[in-house]
């Protein structure tokens, strides 16, 4: 059975000093506080032990996209401009690419604290829209991407079925998302066929895209359809978005979906940026996850997310990479309370009165993170999934710290560099800040680039 001894850990309790922790072959058996490491424990010495954190909204073949789309044209640059843009690198990427490009976002999100992804998967389809000789290749190619790296993963097949809530038809590179309900029920079953030949922390959710994708009779059926699994979506992102829903409901997005539906925790609603002081209320009373994404937030100018009113009415929230543009959790952190910092115009906006910044954004990521994947993670105790990461003291000029301020010195004067040992299910696959396949993973990545680039 492996085991480690640390002399700093963040339990389920609290902060503990001198701890020994076994594990079997994916959950935390046994944790001692004011032990002694023990012949055959991983003596870490004076690191720093935390949870891992589920990452809950990627499109991990955005990554590859990473820094090509910052030139601005004639008109201002915008979301849309950008997607524009998106859609033309998708005539590009094969099965293989998504596997190539997956497997390296998926190792730096290792090496960056997250044990687990939440992968909000829409390329399902050849260039045109022809599918593939097997329906499922492309979410074969995520799913396999995720056991060779050795990361925790909730595939989220997104139902995606028209260009606009007009229901006008996909143009353009959106036709290699677009399914029939016929079709998508038999990729969830092909999927899930897969996933039981995968490790047993892989698990199947589904995402309808947004209510401009997809009709109020297919999201009848979609929700209905795994009723016991984790749903995602996107909603209020863009004010043009907000626009084109009020026109077509006579409501706003998340109020027409507060009332129609009985959202509740297996949801985690995507971004929420707009949102009034009534929505950002009716979201934080359902138990829902606010799926924050800051950095793509920050780099798509989407908005700033009513955060501070969000935590104080009781809200849920977790992060995401989403566009993948960077792969790195303390900038997520940093970059969320910077941005309630530039709204309110004052400093530490998520905290309590008399409470730690860093420990509420880690502590409120890892536990909404948990609940978006359906995954049992997000704290150090006996049962839990082995996921867990450590902060180099050395690293991180963390000398002299204690308690909360060891995570506000990380987030807030650090940065992932700092991270030297990462568990995911108990799978140890990073160690002195690298995945064990780094370099191979990081060769092939760097070919699939240079293929990709030279036919843009």
């Amino acid at each position: 059975m492996p085991s480690l001894f640390v002399k700093t850990a963040l339990l389920d309790t609290g902060w503990a000093q001198n701890v020994r922790l076994a594990w079997d072959a994916d959950r935390i058996t046994q944790i001692e506080t004011d032990a002694s490491a023990q012949t055959g424990d991983l003596d870490l010495g004076d690191q720093i032990l935390l949870p891992a954190v589920g990452n809950l909204h990627s499109h991990s073949f955005q990554r590859a996209m990473a820094g090509l789309t910052e030139y601005r044209g004639e008109s201002r640059d915008s979301f849309w401009s950008w997607r524009h843009l998106m859609y033309q690198f998708l005539d590009q990427l094969t099965p293989g690419d998504l596997y190539t490009i997956a497997r390296f976002a998926f190792m730096e999100m290792l090496e960056a604290g997250y044990s687990a992804v939440a992968e909000f998967h829409y390329v399902h389809h050849q260039v045109g829209g022809a599918l593939y000789d097997h329906p499922a290749e492309t979410s074969h190619a995520i799913i396999h991407a995720a056991q060779d790296v050795g990361i925790g993963l909730t595939h989220l097949p997104v139902f995606y079925a028209y260009g606009g809530v007009d229901q006008r038809p996909l143009q353009g590179g959106q036709k290699r998302f677009g399914h029939r309900m016929d079709q998508f029920e038999k990729l969830l079953s092909d999927c899930e066929q897969l996933l039981r030949k995968m490790p047993d922390d892989y698990r199947l959710g589904l995402a309808p895209h947004s209510l401009r994708a997809v009709s109020q009779d297919q999201l009848n059926q979609l929700v209905a359809l795994r009723p016991n699994d984790p749903i995602h979506m996107h909603i209020a992102e863009q004010l043009a978005e907000i626009d084109e829903i009020e026109q077509h409901y006579g409501q706003r997005p998340m109020e027409w979906l507060m009332a129609h539906y009985d959202v509740d925790r297996r949801w985690c609603l995507i971004h929420s940026t707009h949102l009034t002081e009534g929505e950002t209320q009716l979201l934080a009373q359902s138990g829902a996850v606010a799926g924050l994404c800051p950095i793509t937030e920050a780099n798509l100018g989407d908005g700033i997310f009513n955060g501070v009113e969000f935590l104080e009415m009781g809200g849920t929230f977790g992060v995401g990479s989403d566009s993948d543009i960077r792969i790195t959790l303390s900038e997520e952190l940093r970059v969320l309370e910077h941005s309630q910092r530039y709204r309110h115009k004052g400093r530490a906006m998520l905290a309590p009165t008399n409470g730690s910044n860093g420990a509420t954004l880690f502590n409120g990521v890892a536990k909404g993170g948990a609940q978006a994947l359906g995954r049992d993670h997000g704290e150090i105790a006996v049962g839990k999934l082995a996921d867990f990461f450590t902060l180099d003291r050395d690293r991180m000029l963390g000398h002299g710290l204690t308690g909360d301020r060891q995570l506000e010195h990380w987030i807030f004067a650090n940065d992932d560099k700092a991270i030297d040992q990462v568990w995911s299910a108990g799978r140890h696959m990073v160690t002195r800040g690298q995945h064990k396949n780094h370099e191979a993973i990081r060769a092939d990545y760097i070919a699939c680039l240079k293929k990709l680039r030279s036919q843009l």
